[in-house]
């Protein structure tokens, strides 16, 4: 662990105060979205964020030998990345997206594999930021390296497609999709049409912003965080494999279940679209029962 534990979520107000260039707080975006959403968070970055903060590009920091998008990476290459952006190993690191709460928790997800718990996400993110009239910069930041070692990654946070396919025979974890309603029963496509519709065997929904506030910008009060995983028949107390479409909002669950005391939440990185892909993978469509 790197530098003690962080609380999983700050609000604007705390950013607001404890943010600022030359302080122990590094503030990072780190929005993604969809092809079909035809948005470039890069170009976004640069148009507008908050001051002192740095781009985290999901799909740069990330595995470059692997065919399946934005896969975990190498330690080292990680280590190496995040240095650049100005991270230590005693750096309190804060991540928002540009949605409210989407793609963050992905690198709040990154950041505990590779052994640093000093990290957050924005409750809200850019979008409360900007509402609330908080100060913005644009262009490129000049942003000072940092000095960051990343142990090899944790791997009681992480599933391979063998691991998961173990799971689905054994039932030794819950297996929680995070992708809209439609696509985990099959009648939506998703946005790649060239994998099967449906879902892993067994699996249970719980679309990630059923976890959301009622602006789906935040995580959701405890109590409708619970009632949301109940619903779908997950109990927080055993184990959980977050998935979802390539290992995105899978993470915001495993961020949900950490805020009502599931810390140890597994996630599927390659999640549908390794499953989707793999000849003889078992597949379900409709409703789980």
């Amino acid at each position: 662990m790197s530098g003690g534990a962080a609380p999983l979520v700050v609000s604007t107000a705390w950013l607001a105060e404890k943010g600022g260039a030359g302080g122990a707080v590094r503030v990072l975006d780190g929005s993604w979205h969809l092809p079909t959403a035809a948005r470039d968070p890069a170009a976004e970055f640069v148009e507008a964020h908050i001051p002192g903060t740095a781009f985290f590009d999901i799909d740069a920091i990330c595995d470059p030998d692997d065919p399946l998008p934005h896969m975990l990476p190498p330690a080292a290459l990680f280590a190496r990345a995040v240095s650049a952006l100005g991270v230590g190993n005693e750096s309190h690191v804060v991540v928002y997206d540009t949605v409210g709460l989407y793609s963050a928790a992905r690198v709040w997800w990154m950041f505990r594999v590779f052994g640093h718990e000093r990290v957050s996400v924005l409750a809200g993110g850019l979008p409360r930021w900007q509402a609330e009239g908080r100060p913005l910069e644009s262009g490129e930041p000049v942003i000072a390296p940092g000095s960051f070692t990343a142990p090899a990654r944790d791997e009681a946070l992480v599933r391979s497609f063998e691991q998961v396919r173990a799971a689905v025979d054994d039932d030794s974890a819950q297996i929680v999709d995070a992708r809209a309603r439609a696509r985990f029963t099959g009648e939506d496509p998703g946005p790649r049409p060239d994998l099967p519709r449906g879902h892993i065997p067994g699996s249970r929904s719980v679309p990630f912003d059923a976890v959301l506030d009622a602006d789906a910008a935040a995580l959701a009060d405890a109590g409708a965080v619970r009632r949301a995983f109940a619903g779908a028949g997950v109990d927080p107390a055993r184990p959980v494999i977050a998935t979802c479409g390539s290992g995105i909002t899978a993470c915001t669950l495993a961020l949900a279940l950490a805020a009502v005391g599931a810390e140890r939440v597994a996630v599927y990185d390659g999640s549908w679209t390794d499953w989707g892909s793999r000849a003889g993978a078992p597949v379900e469509t409709g409703a789980p029962v």
